[in-house]
């Protein structure tokens, strides 16, 4: 039994900090751990040790700065998390290891008439397939990481009625994919786990503060704020697309005039081109249209950059995050976007906050959302369960 305070209770702790340490980054050198958990080279050294001794983490030789060093990540067989991620057309299911390496990944079309039922039925099914495709031992399976196209309520895990997936409203997506798999699930909207995934993989590596903004039917932002993805009380904070830009504008499906998304988001973007361009044009092809120059899509995007760009501005005149992803179909578009949304925040934002701002396209495109699901679950693990070896919580009923 552990006292607290005793020699045996600190080195416990210490071994936890280290493994989160490691978890979270993926891998890290001994130098670099040191840095993030505040403990001592030569103590990093010893647990190190300790935890390769045990099957823990794997060591393995790289360098740092023109130097000889070691990399340590967790075990690839420690055990593995699954992302799932719902989109408006679209099921996307990941499964990686504890290491940060995805071990497989399949996306299937989905029925955006789709009952909640039919969309887990399908998200079991291809969990299972892809466990089976794998090799892996689902007692392996330390958690899930679920996205969804709108704001979960904190407290009692629902869907909120501005989710973009008819007939999903008021469903409790952790709790039903929880009873079907058997393991934790932990669920999050498609924006912050798009900020989850660039943060851990793409383009915000490295970075403290972001945004991740994704334009698709609606438009959002996941913000990280000092490493941490911010939620707010009610789990609604970064709904960027119900900023007010035109009082007299469009009506928006939140019920409040010339919102951000009446001005970006494709069900709003696309019947500007269709009457030119044909009923079937989507945000894709506007975007493909523009890079090869056609000037109708051309003039479409640079607008739609402006005002993603004034929402922008207000994130940083709020915020002062150091880096802006953007998300999407859109970000494709590259500068003929990014040029227009850096235009309008060096107009209306504070300069010192727009000298500091870097606006980059995301770097994982439709994956950023399944990589973040498994970032979550990779975030919500508990490290005593990979030192006890106790994987899972509960019996996993996928087999």
């Amino acid at each position: 039994m552990e006292t607290p305070g005793s020699q045996s209770s600190l080195h416990r702790a210490n071994l936890e900090r280290v493994v989160r340490a490691v978890r979270l980054a993926g891998s890290l050198t001994q130098a670099e751990i040191a840095r993030t958990t505040g403990l001592s080279a030569a103590t990093v050294s010893n647990i190190v040790r300790e935890l390769k001794d045990g099957g823990t983490v794997e060591v393995t030789p790289t360098s740092a700065g023109g130097r000889r060093a070691r990399s340590v990540s967790l075990s690839g067989d420690a055990g593995i998390v699954i992302g799932v991620d719902f989109g408006h057309t679209h099921m996307r299911v990941a499964i990686g290891n504890l290491a940060h390496q995805v071990l497989a990944e399949e996306s299937e079309p989905l029925d955006v008439d789709a009952s909640a039922a039919q969309g887990f039925d399908r998200a079991e099914q291809l969990v299972s397939r892809l466990i089976a495709a794998t090799g892996v031992n689902p007692s392996k399976v330390a958690g899930v990481g679920l996205g969804v196209p709108g704001p979960i309520d904190v407290e009692s895990g629902t869907l909120g009625s501005t989710a973009i997936l008819p007939g999903w409203t008021g469903a409790k997506p952790a709790e039903e994919l929880r009873e079907r798999l058997g393991v934790p699930v932990h669920v999050d909207n498609d924006a912050n786990l798009g900020a989850l995934g660039e943060l851990v993989w793409g383009s915000g590596k490295g970075v403290r503060d972001l945004a991740y903004i994704k334009v698709a039917s609606g438009v959002g932002a996941g913000l990280v704020i000092d490493g941490k993805i911010y939620r707010g009380p009610g789990g609604t904070a970064g709904e960027i697309g119900h900023i007010t830009l035109d009082e007299s504008g469009p009506v928006c499906r939140c019920g409040n005039r010339g919102c951000l998304e009446t001005f970006a988001a494709a069900r709003y973007v696309l019947p500007l081109l269709q009457p030119s361009h044909g009923a079937d044009l989507t945000m894709e092809g506007v975007v493909r249209l523009a890079r090869d120059g056609d000037p109708g899509c051309r003039r479409v995007i640079a607008d739609v950059g402006r005002h993603i760009g004034s929402g922008v501005a207000n994130l940083c005149n709020l915020l002062n995050p150091s880096r802006v992803v953007l998300g999407g179909d859109l970000a494709e578009a590259g500068e003929l976007v990014l040029g227009p949304i850096r235009e309008s925040v060096g107009r209306y934002a504070i300069p010192s906050a727009a000298r500091q701002l870097s606006v980059l396209p995301g770097a994982l495109g439709g994956r950023a959302e399944v990589l973040g699901a498994l970032a979550l679950a990779l975030s919500e693990m508990g490290d005593s369960t990979l030192l006890d070896g106790s994987l899972p919580v509960a019996a996993p009923a996928f087999t």
